[in-house]
């Protein structure tokens, strides 16, 4: 695949819906938050492979901050995009809004950033295009990827010797 860089635009995922009916429902009457995980994977994964033109793992959820429940009868509307795309890994931005069906009100209810590695026919880590952000959100959003993963640089390293001392114990 050729790995020249590529929009955000190209790759997203606008508006996706979901109605929430009873059985998508927790025991407090608030939507099942694994069921929510599990539609932002999937389309987290969409987009990442739009990009990147090739198979996908998730390597990591960076963030899943869930602000505010959905409830019964609301429509989730999720929104997704690359946020940056380094060697062979990427950062996928979503966004869950809940609109109430008769009000139509939108209320932010999830964020959450996902790390995902495209791979060879072989199962091997592969090239994978940049990101070319172009609107001010985007170029927001693509600075606070390097930050994020930089914490996760030094987060990793950090864990990495703390377990080695315990180890040595």
């Amino acid at each position: 695949m050729n790995a020249e860089a590529k929009t955000v635009s190209e790759s997203a995922v606008h508006d996706h819906t979901y109605k929430v009916f009873p059985n998508d429902l927790n025991s407090q009457d608030s939507v099942f938050g694994g069921l929510v995980m599990s539609i932002l994977d999937r389309l987290a994964l969409v987009v990442a492979e739009r990009h990147s033109g090739h198979t996908c793992v998730t390597a990591s959820v960076d963030a899943l901050h869930f602000l505010a429940p959905a409830k019964r009868g609301d429509n989730l509307i999720f929104r997704a995009s690359i946020n940056r795309a380094w060697n062979t890994s990427m950062e996928i931005g979503l966004k869950v809004i809940a609109e109430n069906y008769k009000t139509r009100e939108h209320r932010h209810i999830v964020s959450a950033y996902f790390t995902f590695v495209a791979l060879s026919p072989d199962g091997h880590p592969i090239k994978i295009p940049a990101v070319i952000p172009q609107t001010n959100a985007e170029i927001r959003r693509y600075e606070e990827a390097e930050i994020r993963r930089a914490k996760r640089k030094i987060e990793s390293q950090e864990k990495k010797i703390r377990r080695e001392k315990y180890e040595n114990m």
